[in-house]
């Protein structure tokens, strides 16, 4: 069986999903990115071409995409974050037509807008301040000395969701949430507080340009079901959550790349192996 990878190098984490030529998708991993991009990424490419017990000889393109998708020495063919996003959407979203994607990963924030034709037709990338990201809470988890995972949970429990986190700087934000435990206030109000601002900010993110249903809400943070709630009051609708967020890109191009190799003239030779001389030190 060939198969065809999506690589999606963020700046938290590393996301691969990759897919058979009947484009199902047959094996995905998400694994910090840390501080060797391309090491990492080819590490966690081969341990999960092990893992899946398939060959590394069927691999028959690599897309990389996501914020070091260049440091990625390994990939056939680079492409933008963006574009792989919008295909993964339409891909994972089961049937709805997806309009507007809403993306919140560790450092940036995303708004994309998708014409009728499913193509994009305007983004929106906030990548200057942590605030409203994945490493806000991740700074929230830690002072607050909740399981990140759980923060969700916490939110539910809340019964005052007039608290808010007020602070649009990260480093302020962690002031400010220290002095408002220091004041006794509840750990929940002050998680459903932090979700309430960062639905806030996606939403002013979202006043530059138009959105639209459907809506798909991505990236890592849309498995907390706390900040679902809080965009999902902001934005007054209902929100399409892939079964795994994380990689909705990941898989968009691995979608791009069986699209790209099943236009390529040699197709379906099974004599011809996409760029060997770049995948053979996988092995090692």
């Amino acid at each position: 069986m060939h198969y065809f990878t999506g690589i999606d190098i963020g700046s938290t984490a590393i996301k691969i999903a990759i897919i058979s030529e009947e484009t199902e998708l047959i094996a995905q991993k998400v694994v910090p990115t840390g501080a060797k991009f391309n090491e990492n990424a080819m590490n966690a490419y081969t341990t999960l071409v092990e893992e899946s017990n398939l060959e590394l000889s069927k691999s028959r393109y690599v897309i990389s995409t996501g914020y070091g998708r260049r440091l990625y020495k390994s990939a056939d063919q680079t492409v933008s974050e963006i574009t792989a996003n919008a295909i993964g959407a339409a891909v994972v979203s089961k049937g709805h037509s997806i309009r507007t994607i809403i993306n919140i990963g560790g450092q940036d924030s995303k708004i994309i807008q998708i014409n009728q034709q499913g193509f994009v037709q305007n983004f929106i990338m906030n990548d200057k301040c942590a605030a409203g990201t994945g490493r806000f809470l991740e700074m929230a988890s830690r002072n607050l000395e909740v399981d990140i995972d759980q923060m969700g949970e916490w939110h539910r429990l809340s019964r005052d969701k007039d608290l808010t986190v007020n602070s649009t700087c990260a480093v302020f934000a962690e002031s400010e949430i220290i002095s408002l435990l220091a004041e006794g206030k509840k750990k929940e109000d002050i998680i459903a507080g932090i979700h309430i601002s960062i639905a806030k900010r996606i939403a002013r993110l979202a006043g530059r340009t138009t959105v639209q249903d459907d809506v798909l809400f991505d990236g890592g943070t849309a498995y907390n079901c706390g900040l679902i709630d809080a965009l999902e009051e902001e934005f007054m609708r209902d929100f399409i959550i892939p079964e795994s967020p994380q990689i909705t890109t990941a898989i968009g191009a691995a979608h791009m790349a069986l699209e790209i190799f099943l236009k390529s003239e040699s197709y379906p030779s099974d004599s011809l192996q996409m760029h060997p001389e770049k995948h053979h030190h996988l092995k090692d």
